[in-house]
């Protein structure tokens, strides 16, 4: 067999796993609807915005919510190495794409700020697109990959609420995290999240995943590369030890050769099959 075949292969085999606990995820493709440029956060005279993507007529749906990578300081919503909405609403997902405010015009911590609005949206809308809020997922891959562990270990944190829907829930299901690192003292370009004041290896180290792993923690894939030049893979290491040393409901994803990874099919592939494992066990 090929391995384009046997990745099209365990593909199948992952949206079928998924077909067992989420009601149309194995069938063709639904239709779907796609609304771009819609402005989930204004902050300071900042409109930040999302895409989305969800099925028609659709009901208690999970969300698959991505967060970009670029350090903090570039990339966008829309790239080739990110979520495709309409590709995950067809699987029955209410899927999201977030922008947020880039380090280089809101210092830190304005851009994980953008994620919490983000999630605050989500829930208050529930209604509105037929969304489980008990359901929302997040993904990132590099900077975006911090992100969204960060929403799975610390939460909202001491951080204050920003953007709209100040009075909603920001609670998420699990995160998916590839090529995330997780410890930014310990990390080349760490220094880029750097806050107007204050004490910045405290504020780094608040802003470190790792440091923040306990019984509250949400279920993580951690997805990472031995030769990821950009994030050491000791950062996807050192994470997955903490989790398991707190038995944290997780799955440690690690190769030998793919780079500073981003959402391929592979790591399509280990979501769906992370997130079917997660909605199994709340069954």
């Amino acid at each position: 067999m090929s391995r384009l075949s046997a990745a099209t292969s365990r593909l199948t085999g992952a949206i079928a796993l998924l077909a067992l606990v989420i009601p149309g995820a194995g069938s063709a493709q639904a239709p779907v609807i796609l609304e771009e440029d819609v402005i989930f956060s204004r902050t300071l005279g900042s409109a930040v915005l999302a895409d989305i993507a969800y099925p028609v007529d659709g009901m208690e749906l999970p969300v698959i919510m991505y967060v970009h990578g670029g350090r903090w300081r570039a990339g966008t919503r829309v790239n080739n190495a990110g979520l495709k909405v309409a590709q995950w609403a067809g699987l029955g997902f209410f899927a999201m794409t977030i922008d947020y405010r880039l380090v280089g015009a809101s210092p830190a911590p304005a851009a994980y700020q953008d994620v919490q609005t983000a999630i605050r949206w989500v829930h208050a809308h529930a209604d509105e697109y037929g969304i489980d809020p008990d359901r929302i997922y997040l993904i990132g891959n590099s900077s975006g990959g911090h992100l969204v562990a960060l929403a799975a270990t610390l939460g909202e944190g001491p951080y204050e609420r920003v953007g709209g829907w100040e009075d909603t829930r920001s609670d998420v299901r699990a995160v998916i995290s590839a090529a995330g690192p997780y410890d930014l003292n310990t990390l080349s370009w760490g220094n880029l999240w750097t806050p107007v004041g204050g004490d910045v290896w405290e504020a780094r180290r608040l802003a470190s995943p790792i440091h923040h792993i306990g019984p509250g923690t949400k279920p993580i894939l951690v997805v990472h590369s031995d030769d990821d030049r950009s994030v050491p893979i000791d950062q996807a290491v050192d994470m997955a030890a903490a989790l398991e040393a707190a038995n944290v409901l997780h799955r440690f994803v690690h190769y030998e050769d793919r780079g500073h990874m981003s959402v391929t099919d592979e790591v399509i592939e280990h979501t769906l099959a992370f997130i079917a494992e997660v909605e199994g066990r709340k069954r």
